[in-house]
């Protein structure tokens, strides 16, 4: 019962409480919307939701492939969290940085496969972290909010991409996206996309879309976990988040602080964008005026972590597993945009994670008080009982 206690009043287990209790909020709400929408296949359908990513390897593959970019824009969004920064600007950072990637997998097509894959993807890094490191620039030295700065580089991003896309003749004017990269370019699967297969019912196998980028991207996380609680550098860099004032008192450089965090957020996005451009599941850039979904998909992500890098693991593999499960909703003729509105409240929901923290912590300090108070009127009772008979008193 101590441990238990314990537990509930430290900080991490306060979160993974109030994270939990976010996602069942989200999950009855979406039952109901389900029944209101379907009263014959609700609850059928919200088995679905619930079971539909593990009903066999194959979707479980197609959840792990999903999850991969998502964890990375989580981590893009959790890592500048923990050094005192929204970065909003995931999905801007992750399409410059496919976008990269794709540019030298296509145009550096001589290169050997795996010396070119390795490019594109630090193509894709460095392109992310240079899209983040404007808004730390400009957070760094002109105070300008991060928030502000980021939405503003998503869109710019967003448009100069479409028309980098065309400048540089990687278009497919047909598919009205970027040309294919080459199949020798892309990560090597590992044999995890046989593995998380399903047989058709013609008896071929169908492989999930699962690669190595899944291992890449938990492998990415256990590092800036270790970076950010174990280094010195990664106290530098929330010093300078949280507070700059006392980071430039303890003689931190506090603006070269801030930049670097934008930066490496920009990164991860970036390697994301990368990895899921290098999945060889065909996925490119569509030439649309539309932001790519995958880096807001982040925010949620990095909100029900709270912006623990091993919890980003989790999370963002809950995120995937809704979406998979949801998308497995059309097989009951649910419309798509049901299985949307499900995401979007578990997404509304985790925003308030932090809010369940608070109200938990609130009645939590309500029972320690009681306890308190009942403590110090039992060991009161006790003390009078014990009482030493004063000199004249009967023995």
């Amino acid at each position: 019962m101590k441990n238990e206690r314990s537990f509930l009043s430290s900080f991490n287990g306060m979160g993974v409480l109030s994270s939990v209790i976010a996602v069942l909020i989200g999950l009855f709400a979406g039952l109901i919307i389900l029944l209101l929408s379907n009263p014959s296949q609700g609850f059928a359908g919200f088995i679905i939701v619930l079971t539909g990513g593990f009903s066999d390897l194959f979707n479980l593959g197609q959840v792990l492939y999903y999850a991969t970019p998502i964890i990375m824009t989580g981590l893009s969004v959790g890592f500048a969290g923990k050094t005192g920064l929204f970065n909003i600007g995931a999905s801007g950072q992750f399409t410059f940085g496919m976008y990269a990637a794709i540019l030298v997998a296509v145009r550096l097509s001589h290169l050997p496969g795996p010396i070119l894959c390795i490019a594109a993807l630090l193509a894709g890094l460095a392109a992310g972290a240079l899209w983040g490191f404007v808004p730390g620039l400009l957070k760094a030295l002109c105070n300008v909010h991060e928030v502000i700065a980021c939405i503003m580089m998503n869109y710019i991003g967003m448009y100069l991409v479409n028309y980098l896309i065309v400048v540089t003749e990687i278009y497919d004017r047909n598919k009205n996206m970027t040309t294919s990269v080459p199949s020798r370019v892309n990560l090597p699967t590992l044999g995890l996309d046989t593995l998380f297969s399903a047989a058709t019912t013609g008896g071929a196998v169908r492989p999930s879309s699962v690669g190595s980028g899944i291992l890449i991207a938990v492998i990415t996380c256990i590092f800036i976990y270790i970076i950010l609680e174990k280094t010195k550098f990664g106290y530098e860099l929330k010093s300078c988040g949280y507070n700059r004032e006392a980071a430039h008192y303890a003689g931190i450089n506090e603006k070269k602080g801030i930049m670097l965090s934008m930066a490496i957020a920009g990164g991860l996005a970036g390697l994301g964008g990368a990895m899921l451009a290098l999945a060889g599941a065909g996925r490119g850039i569509k030439v649309v005026d539309v932001l790519v979904p995958e880096g807001f998909m982040g925010i949620p992500v990095a909100l029900l972590a709270f912006n623990n890098p091993l919890g980003i693991i989790f999370t963002g593999f809950l995120i995937a597993y809704l979406s998979q499960s949801g998308f497995l909703l059309q097989r009951l003729a649910f419309a798509p945009e049901i299985i949307e509105i499900i995401i979007a409240i578990i997404i509304y929901f985790s925003a308030l994670a932090l809010l369940l923290q608070g109200v938990i912590q609130y009645f939590m300090r309500g029972k320690k008080q009681k306890m308190k108070v009942t403590a110090e009127e039992s060991n009161g009772e006790s003390n009078r009982g014990d009482k030493v008979p004063e000199r004249g008193e009967s023995q």
